[in-house]
Order: C-alpha cells, then sequence, then structure tokens
C-alpha cells in the first residue's frame, strides 16, 4: 500500500477535554471569510464563531489498532456552513447522531463546519493534514495538563511565515451532564458530521465524520489570552459567549473529498 493510498483512508480518533467557546456574530461579517459555495448557518438570526480547544488521542486509519496512533493537541476556530448542493442531496436531514458509518447521505449531510485555522502540537499530523486533507493546519507548541477538576490549555503558533496565534484557558464541567434538545442552539453547535475545506486552488472539499452524541456540560472558563480572532482576520466578537464543555467521543472521519 502506497503512503497516498494510506492516508486516503478513513481515520479514527478520539476528540478529548474539548472545550466550545462559542460567541454569536452578524452573518455578514462571517459570510465575508467563506468561500463562495458556502453559506453561513445561522440561528435565531445569529452566526456563531467557535473557539475549540481539546486533544486528539489515538489516531490512525481506520481499523488499526489504537496502539499504532499518536496523540494532537488542536485548537482551531470555526463557524457553522451550508452547501447547496450537498443540503439538496441530502433531503433535509437533521443530526441523528448515529453510527451509521460517514457517508454522503449519512446523519446531517447538510451542516457542516467550517475551519478558518487549526494550531497543533505535531509535526507528522500537520503535514499530513495540510498536504492530504486540505486543512488549514499550522504548528504550534500546545500545554494541555489536568488540574484538579480543570483543564490548562496554552498554545502558541510557531509556523514559519504564519501570523502569530497565542492562546492561554483554563476550563472545566460545571454542573450535571445534559442532552441538548432538538433544534436547540446546543445542537446547532455540536451536531455537525462535515467539515469543509478549500484548496489553495479555490477547490472546495469536504470529509463526512462519525460519532455518537455529544455528552455536554456547562462549562467555567477563564479566558487569559486569545488572539484567534485576530489571527484569523476577525474583531473580537461584542457578545455574551456560550462555553461548552466536553469529555469528548470517538469519531471515524472519511478521507477528503470533492464537493459537487
Amino acid at each position: 500500500m502506497s503512503l497516498r493510498s494510506l492516508l486516503d483512508l478513513p481515520v479514527e480518533m478520539g476528540w478529548r477535554h474539548v472545550l466550545f467557546a462559542n460567541w454569536p456574530v452578524d452573518p455578514g461579517v462571517v459570510q465575508a471569510h467563506l468561500p463562495e459555495s458556502l453559506t453561513v448557518d445561522t440561528y435565531d438570526g445569529q452566526a456563531w464563531l467557535s473557539v475549540v480547544p481539546f486533544t486528539n488521542v489515538a489516531v490512525r486509519p481506520d481499523g488499526f489498532p489504537e496502539w499504532t496512533g499518536f496523540t494532537l493537541p488542536e485548537l482551531n476556530l470555526r463557524t457553522y456552513v451550508s452547501h447547496e448542493g450537498e443540503r439538496e442531496r441530502a433531503s433535509g436531514r437533521g443530526g441523528s447522531g448515529s453510527d451509521t458509518g460517514p457517508t454522503d447521505d449519512g446523519p446531517a449531510a447538510d451542516r457542516g463546519v467550517y475551519f478558518f485555522s487549526l494550531d497543533a502540537d505535531g509535526v507528522l499530523g500537520v503535514t499530513g493534514a495540510r498536504v492530504f486533507h486540505h486543512l488549514p493546519y499550522y504548528f504550534a507548541s500546545i500545554s494541555m495538563r489536568a488540574e484538579e477538576s480543570r483543564i490548562a490549555f496554552e498554545s502558541e503558533r510557531w509556523h514559519p511565515g504564519a501570523r502569530p496565534c497565542d492562546f492561554d484557558a483554563r476550563y472545566g464541567p460545571t454542573g450535571d451532564r445534559f442532552t441538548f434538545e432538538p433544534r436547540s442552539l446546543d445542537e446547532f453547535l455540536t451536531e455537525r458530521y462535515r467539515y469543509y475545506t478549500e484548496t489553495p486552488g479555490g477547490d472546495l472539499r469536504y470529509a463526512q465524520i462519525r460519532h455518537r452524541p455529544w455528552p455536554l456540560y456547562e462549562a467555567s472558563v477563564d479566558l487569559r489570552e486569545n488572539e484567534v480572532f485576530e489571527t484569523n482576520g476577525f474583531a473580537t466578537p461584542d457578545g455574551e459567549p456560550v462555553f461548552r464543555y466536553s469529555p469528548g467521543v470517538d469519531v471515524t472521519a472519511s478521507g477528503s473529498r470533492r464537493a459537487e
């Protein structure tokens, strides 16, 4: 099996100690930063930008044992989008969170995520994601450690030629685990089963992902430094943020595919 065919396989991993730090933003502001073929999704008239620190664990090709995988701490900035061609083909399906596999017409095929940037601490993971999955990953030094019931997450970008991007936060769950309601903001922000990316040549690509519904908690957050918005050309949002924590889910992601 060639290296290219190996990296085109679906990827298995776990997403752990995830903070969803979400800010409401004017839709026109976000739309101006998206590829023309994507439309920003809104909830009650607002677009949303989410800063998401977490760690990937046991990252490996689908079917390989967990011990062969590697760990990849990550920080990303994302928003929520739809793609007209995929929306029509999905025929209005909603996100069920079922474990049916990363298929084009699977759960929430019409609802996706668009990443503006992804900082990660791992040369192999960043290089592979940039070259083979066309994701805007950047090399960063990341420290992630447990401090009693909270996670201490610090990230400093060192990618050659890229704008600096420092982030420092302490976060953790508060209260009891809850189940999101259908058509709620929590469902809108977390139940997404596709991500889109744009190649340097302007082609829109996507991958389908599979996981069970997120276990969610309200989150306590001490946000000490956050350059993620500025680095990606956004002003820091004025709106009140919504914080959610999840211990994580196990994920399978398809290879990169061209969007029709």
